[in-house]
């Protein structure tokens, strides 16, 4: 199910359902917005703060059910990620999201939300940059803030190596539809109600700020659960700030080759997808096809 499509003019929500966002980087990202034609109206969660939670969690889960029963706001984009989605996901009204579809975007921790709103409505929704950890900093790149337009006009997104630099650790070509984001919050989700469905599907990874073996262990846990053997394919984004601390170490790079190359499924890793600038903007639960023949990946638009 797509949601429909921006248009100048139209009011944007802005809510914080995970961690308290820096509010001034949060004003520049709504400048950003209203630069693009739209108003905005800010959620109660944007500024409050419970320790690292942006407001209780019925407060963050308020947020989200009015702006979905809003009629006047037709995209819902997050202010940052953090912690604290999965604390309020089992509890979220996903008829009222079911019966009020609209664009919804973030990424970070906001990747169990993309995987419970996914899988319980079959909404699509976008990976993309937020305004307070991403749209709000100044030197944000002319990639990031060009990733919006897909909102305004259907875009099928071909990536090639002429965004980045792109490396094969699985030959072959697969599609099926996009899931996933960052790798912790999509482990966190097993064994839950919204536990990731991979089965014949594209599996975007990601993550910041966590050591090769950590990044082992969450690999080692997707795939004792079935995760990669289920998939058709691997994109690997952005793993920011995750080197080894000790020289007693693997690299990330032999991480990542020994569990891909094992599943057997065609993998490639180097987009600028997750914690980084520029990040390239996804619509996540569309159909997707990569090819490490020529290292391309295509995603059909995720808006009508």
């Amino acid at each position: 199910m797509k949601p429909n499509r921006l248009n100048r003019g139209d009011t944007v929500g802005v809510i914080a359902p995970a961690s308290p966002p820096n509010i001034e980087n949060v004003e520049r990202g709504i400048d950003f917005l209203k630069e693009l034609g739209l108003k905005v109206k800010v959620g109660k969660s944007v500024n409050q703060t419970l320790g690292y939670l942006a407001g209780s969690d019925q407060e963050r889960l308020a947020d989200i059910h009015e702006m979905f029963l809003d009629t006047e706001v037709k995209a819902i984009i997050c202010a940052c990620g953090g912690y604290g989605t999965g604390r309020i996901a089992s509890e979220i009204n996903y008829e009222i999201i079911k019966n009020n579809p609209k664009i919804f975007w973030g990424y970070s921790d906001i990747t169990f939300l993309h995987t419970a709103i996914r899988q319980e409505t079959g909404l699509i929704t976008f990976h993309g940059p937020m305004l307070g950890s991403d749209m709000g900093k100044k030197e944000t790149n002319p990639l990031s803030k060009q990733g919006f337009q897909q909102l305004f006009h259907p875009t099928t997104i071909v990536y090639t190596e002429h965004l980045s630099r792109l490396a094969t650790i699985v030959e072959g070509r697969a599609s099926g539809e996009l899931v996933g984001g960052n790798l912790s919050l999509i482990v966190s989700t097993l064994g839950t109600r919204f536990e990731i469905d991979t089965r014949g599907k594209m599996l975007l990874i990601e993550e910041i700020n966590e050591e090769p073996r950590v990044v082992d262990r969450m690999l080692n846990q997707l795939k004792m659960a079935g995760k990669l053997k289920e998939l058709n394919g691997v994109i690997v984004g952005d793993f920011c700030d995750c080197t080894p601390q000790s020289s007693k170490s693997l690299s990330l790079e032999e991480v990542l080759e020994h569990y891909l190359k094992e599943a057997d499924k065609p993998s490639i890793k180097g987009f600028m997808m997750g914690h980084c600038n520029p990040q390239i903007a996804v619509p996540l639960g569309v159909h997707t096809t990569m090819n490490t023949t020529d290292k391309s990946l295509m995603i059909e638009g995720g808006i009508i």
